[in-house]
């Protein structure tokens, strides 16, 4: 996977268009971040780093994509919202550091992590897409769209190799990569996103959309992370003490087959990344209804899916 984002790049800089992006420096910042990272994951993966290692790891990863300028220089909040640059710093490599451990934490079924990455790439480009056509003179060739067209064709290259049953696995290199990348994109969202641009059909969604999307896409992993820090320290366990209780593990106690239980989640994952976005491009409350109508019919598949199968209703 590594290699077909490099792949990407290099590919890109022979294109008109796309070479424009490697005019700064922040291409070259998520290469080299997306390197140090997956380094990290692989030797995780050969030798088991301590904790504090794998985090330190990852710290300076997110540290070297700052620094080569990708990070947040402004927060889409209340209009446009300009911290001090050392606090601006420090939320880049929280969302970095928090990303790629949510990503990490939803690898645990054959497929589950780039499936849900993949969905949510294409959500990003999605919006990324729409908030750059905005721009006068529009602009669709940004940071973030490239990298989610990106990260996209790297979960859709591996995913047939690594759905259930595996050939491939993509171990802590793999996971901590796919976070990274994601991350980047959504710090190059939104560290770029003005609500003065309209990015969606009101002024409001201009408004919400930056901070609410990259909370939706990724409300999955984020869900599952949060539920297992909580349920581990609660047992006085540490939050990184590994257990059998994330949500595809729930799906598969409620009785659905390892393929049920990711194509479930990738249902969830679905109905509100895709449910999110679609406020930027449609007004009214379609999307509400949609949505609604998607969370009633992903419960029912989720409580009753496993009943109809051994009755052999479907």
């Amino acid at each position: 996977m590594l290699f077909g984002f490099l792949a990407a790049m290099a590919l890109a800089t022979r294109l008109e268009h796309l070479s424009q992006i490697f005019d700064g420096p922040e291409i070259l910042g998520i290469a080299i971040g997306a390197a140090i990272v997956t380094l990290v994951g692989a030797i995780d993966d050969v030798r088991e780093l301590d904790w504090l290692t794998k985090l330190a790891g990852q710290i300076i990863a997110a540290g070297a994509m700052a620094a080569m300028g990708v990070q947040l220089l402004s927060l889409p909040l209340f209009g446009v919202t300009v911290l001090p640059a050392p606090v601006l710093m420090a939320i880049t490599i929280v969302i970095v550091v928090v990303t790629i451990n949510a990503v990490n934490f939803i690898d645990g079924l054959d497929g589950l992590a780039a499936g849900i990455v993949a969905i949510a790439s294409l959500a990003f480009f999605l919006y990324a897409y729409q908030l750059s056509f905005q721009y006068n003179p529009p602009n669709v060739f940004s940071t973030a769209t490239f990298v989610t067209a990106a990260l996209l064709g790297c979960c859709v290259g591996f995913l047939p190799h690594n759905f259930n049953p595996a050939r491939l696995f993509m171990g802590d290199a793999g996971a901590l990569l796919l976070g990274l990348l994601l991350s980047a994109a959504t710090i190059s969202m939104m560290g770029s996103a003005d609500p003065a641009v309209q990015a969606g059909p009101n002024a409001t969604v201009a408004i919400v959309l930056p901070i609410a999307l990259p909370l939706a896409i990724m409300s999955i992993p984020l869900l599952d992370m949060t539920l297992a820090v909580v349920r581990r320290t609660r047992r006085g366990q540490r939050p990184w003490h590994p257990d059998a209780q994330h949500l595809q593990h729930r799906m598969m106690q409620l009785g659905h087959s390892h393929r049920g239980a990711v194509l479930l989640l990738y249902l969830w994952a679905a109905i509100i990344a895709f449910g999110a976005t679609s406020f930027a491009f449609v007004s009214g409350p379609l999307p509400l209804f949609v949505i609604a109508v998607g969370v009633v019919a992903a419960l029912v598949l989720t409580a009753r899916l496993p009943k109809w199968l051994r009755r052999g209703r479907l």
